[in-house]
Formats: C-alpha cells, structure tokens, sequence
C-alpha cells in the first residue's frame, strides 16, 4: 500500500512538473524529476509543454491587458533584505513580545534587586493596608508604644515593640491576626496620615531556625503603598504609608541618644 501511494504521489508531481527545473525549491518535486528523466513517457510530456509554452509565446497580449502587468514584477521575488523582514507583522509581533518580556524580567530583577529578609511578607501586608478599613479594628485610644503591653497579655506575642521613632503616635485602633501562613500579625492604625504599624515574625533559616537579621530600615513597595521595615529581637516592624519613600523619611531620622 505505501508503494502504490508513492507511485501515486510520484505521477501526480510529474504531471504538474514545471518545463525547467532550474532552480526548483521543491525537494519532493526534485526527487521525483530525477527518477522520472530518462522515461519516455516523461521526456514525451515535456517536450508537449515546451511546444505548448512556444505557441503561447506567439499569441499577441491586447494593450489593454498588457497594462494590468506593466510595472509588476510576475517573476520570482528576489530575497528579502533585513529591512524588508523587519517590517513583516509576523516579525514584528514576535519582536514587540519577545521586548514585552524582557522588559518584564528586568523589572522584575531591579524590584527585587534591594530585597532582603521579611520583604516577601512586607509587600503582602502593604496589600492588607490598602484594603483594611477602621471598623476592622478594635478601637484603641492610645500611644503606639504602649500597645506591646496588650499585645503580650491579650495574645501572647513577645517583642512586638513599635520603635522608638513611631512610639509617641496616638491610635485609632488595633488588631491582631494570622496570615496565609499561620504568622501571627499585629495591626496599629495611628492618626497621622492614615499611617498603618504591622508587626510580624522576622524570617528564619530553613535548616537552623535561627533568626535572618538585617540592619537599619529598608523600604518595600506595593499597590501605591510605601513600608519601611526594621527587624528587632526576631521581629519586623513596618510603617506603611500610602505614597513613597518621601513621605516616610521625616520619620526615620534616628533618635537622640
């Protein structure tokens, strides 16, 4: 059956082989002139298409028609140049996409470039900040830096102290709450500018356990939300705020010792 459809495939190319075949691109096509060329059934056949091709070379083109022809190039088409294959849509479709992702990676490597340990956690509380409204909270009238008295003898929670830049702010309410990883969350919403405190546990080595530590204040970014985060006694502090790193400066200057 494969030989008999091969015979098949082999006669029909022949019966629409081109009268040259100069040059042909065609590689089945090829395969099957070669086979067929000495044949007398093939070299009849072409020798009927050139004398064919000689008589409709002797039939006269009307002006009329000859006009629909003139300036266009009938032939076959010359190879693209560089420029000629830049503007191809396809060419350029795929180009755009291949530039839409870089740019994508490269974003995502510089926004990542500056991370460090508990910024994971940092942003997805800036997301908790631009959707927790007041009545969510507890109402608490208070300084901020009285608050970790209520946080150890209502809930347990050690060291979640607010630093001492941020201790003197009034409050307007407070709570505590766990993540999508079972970290336990405390909440303070202060007066000033709608600022928003989170308190959270500070990343740990996988294999030791020990605590992650940096140093200093460091900013984290998200959905138009600013935090500045400093890690104390194996806990994060974050100051969020809606803006940028500007609005959060004023408020990181070091205390007076």
């Amino acid at each position: 059956m494969k030989l008999l459809s091969s015979i098949r495939r082999q006669r029909s190319l022949l019966n629409c082989a081109p009268i040259s075949a100069r040059q042909l691109a065609d590689r089945p096509m090829r395969l099957a002139i070669s086979r067929a060329d000495s044949s007398a059934e093939f070299i009849d056949q072409q020798n009927f298409d050139r004398a064919v091709a000689r008589l409709v070379r002797l039939i006269p083109i009307p002006a009329e028609s000859a006009e629909w022809f003139s300036g266009k190039n009938l032939g076959p088409t010359s190879k693209r140049s560089w420029k000629e294959t830049l503007r191809n849509p396809a060419v350029l479709a795929i180009s755009i996409a291949v530039a839409v992702i870089a740019g994508v990676f490269v974003f995502n490597f510089v926004s990542h470039l500056n991370d460090f340990p508990g910024s994971a956690p940092a942003r997805k509380l800036l997301g908790v900040a631009a959707s927790t409204r007041p009545l969510m909270l507890d109402p608490v009238n208070a300084e901020a830096g009285t608050l970790s008295d209520l946080f150890f003898m209502k809930h347990g929670l050690e060291h979640y102290d607010v630093p001492e830049e941020f201790a003197d702010f009034g409050t307007i309410g407070c709570r505590v709450f766990e993540d999508d990883e079972s970290r336990r969350i405390a909440q303070i919403w202060i007066s000033e500018k709608r600022m928003q405190f989170f308190l959270f546990p500070a990343e740990r080595d996988s294999k030791t356990g020990a605590v992650l530590r940096f140093s200093g204040w460091r900013y984290v970014h998200q959905e138009g939300w600013t935090g500045a985060v400093a890690e104390h006694s194996g806990v994060c502090f974050m100051a969020a705020i809606r803006g940028g790193d500007k609005d959060l400066e004023p408020y990181l200057a070091k205390p007076k010792e």
